[in-house]
Order: C-alpha cells, then sequence, then structure tokens
C-alpha cells in the first residue's frame, strides 16, 4: 500500500518539485503517491488531491494552500521545505509533528552570505566599487578583532555563522531568547540582552 503524501503550497512549486520528490522517494525504496493540494498550482495533467482522511503526510512551503489541519485525521506529521517555520508553526489547527527541514547546503550558503555581507560592511567596499572616480582614496578599515559583530538569533544558522565570524577575528555576540554556550562567543538572551547585544554592535545579523 502506498504512502499518500499531499504537496502544499500557494506559488508554482509543484513544477518544482515534483520530479525531485519522487526521485528522493524513490532512492529512498518508498512506494509514495504524491499529488498537489487542492489550490497547490498545478500543471493540467496533475493527479487530483488525496481525500484529506487519507492522507499520511504533508509536504508544506511556505504559506502552503493547506491552512486547516483539521480534516487530517490520519496525517503522522507535517514536513516543511524549509529551515523556517514560524509561516506555519502558530497554525493552531497543527496537532500534527512539524518538521523543519535540515540541510547543510541550506547552513553552507547562510554562513557564505552572512560572512561575505560582514566583510562588505566592514571593509566599506561598496563606496570603492560603486565611487570610483579614477583618483586614489586609501581607506584603512581596523582589523577584524576591533569591529564587534551581533547575531540576533543563534539557532543553527546562527551559530554557524558565529562559528565563521569568530575564526576570522571578529568578536561576536550572539542574542537568543534562551541561554545557551558556544565558545569564542558573547552570548546574552532576554529582553535585557537583546538591548545591551545591540548596543555593543557595529555590525548585527538578524537570523
Amino acid at each position: 500500500m502506498p504512502i499518500n503524501v499531499l504537496f502544499s503550497a500557494r506559488t508554482p512549486r509543484w513544477s518544482e518539485y515534483e520530479a525531485p520528490l519522487r526521485a528522493a522517494f524513490a532512492d529512498a525504496g518508498l512506494d509514495v503517491d504524491l499529488r498537489p493540494a487542492a489550490g497547490t498550482t498545478r500543471v493540467a495533467d496533475a493527479p487530483p488531491p488525496h481525500a484529506d482522511e487519507e492522507v499520511d503526510y504533508i509536504v508544506c512551503a511556505p504559506n502552503g494552500s493547506v491552512t486547516d489541519f483539521g480534516p487530517f485525521t490520519r496525517t503522522k506529521a507535517v514536513l516543511n521545505l524549509w529551515a523556517g517555520v514560524e509561516a506555519i508553526a502558530p497554525n493552531k489547527t497543527l496537532t500534527q509533528p512539524l518538521a523543519r527541514m535540515v540541510d547543510p547546503g541550506l547552513t553552507e550558503g547562510m554562513v557564505e552570505w552572512v560572512t561575505a555581507h560582514v566583510l562588505r560592511h566592514h571593509l566599506w567596499l561598496d563606496p570603492q566599487i560603486t565611487g570610483q572616480t579614477g583618483a586614489w582614496r586609501p581607506v584603512v578599515p581596523p582589523l577584524a578583532r576591533d569591529r564587534p559583530v551581533t547575531i540576533l538569533g543563534m539557532g543553527e544558522l546562527g551559530s554557524a555563522c558565529a562559528e565563521a565570524l569568530t575564526s576570522l577575528r571578529f568578536p561576536v555576540t550572539g542574542w537568543s531568547r534562551r541561554a545557551k554556550i558556544q565558545d569564542g562567543v558573547r552570548w546574552l538572551w532576554g529582553d535585557d540582552g537583546r538591548a545591551a547585544a545591540l548596543e555593543s554592535a557595529q555590525i548585527g545579523v538578524l537570523l
């Protein structure tokens, strides 16, 4: 008996994800009947949605077309297509377990993006790139050790970015809702800690 999986999205994601999902299920040796949810942008020959009471799993893009999870009485879990679950977690009809995506590529990409832009502002690259007049204008930025950086949000992505920035000798302050520990990072938490973290920062990263 196949596993019934419903794909929920508001944007034209079905055409992007159908083939990769089918391939992943096949590689895992799973017999899956994958169908788009009602309201999902679909190609003309897409199969009709599963009946709500026959769905085993729901794969959700952010702001997916399924907004009421109550009728999905057989559903074992809702699988989010991104690391961030803020668009779906507050849904009061969601009683099934919610899984967020964990992918090393997401973490690596975020580390590269954050590091690039911290260095961009640290080294004042924008004026150097966009303000060329043909005249040499020497600019001597401080060393990284003299440029404090604060990261608001020290989950998996924030912690990985903090590790990369501390390896470049930036003094990093991390803020989270609850107290944590990470080598080389000054850690603050709660409302008072957030204010202190921002006051000490020359560059802020919001994660």
